[in-house]
């Protein structure tokens, strides 16, 4: 109830001018309620080959661009259907070219056999 009530008034002083008695109380809601939904929903990274298909998609790419950026045609193909794990430096160079931080890419995730 608390949540919803905070979520309410923040809605109707979100534009509140930062200097004004209202803006403050925003900002201080907004540092709330942030805190609450990391603790009571947080969000979990995608694994490391779903977060790079979801890049490809947003940018529009295929598999044979990312020919060079992690190996060969055959190596990118075993690599986004989880045959092959992704090495240091097929994170280095997707970090680079898909813009996805190395924390995520880095993460551990189950092959298929």
């Amino acid at each position: 109830n608390e949540y919803d009530t905070a979520l309410e008034r923040f809605n109707l002083i979100f534009d509140a001018d930062p200097k004004t008695k209202d803006g403050q109380e925003a900002e201080l809601l907004a540092l709330l309620i942030e805190e609450y939904e990391e603790t009571n929903y947080p969000i979990d990274t995608p694994d490391p080959i779903k977060a790079i298909r979801i890049r490809m998609e947003e940018l529009e790419l295929k598999q044979k661009d990312l020919v060079g950026v992690i190996g060969s045609k055959s190596i990118v193909s075993e690599v986004l259907n989880k045959k092959r794990t992704l090495t240091v430096n097929m994170i280095r160079n997707l970090s680079e070219k898909l813009k996805i931080a190395a924390k995520v890419l880095i993460q551990e995730y189950d092959l298929q056999r």
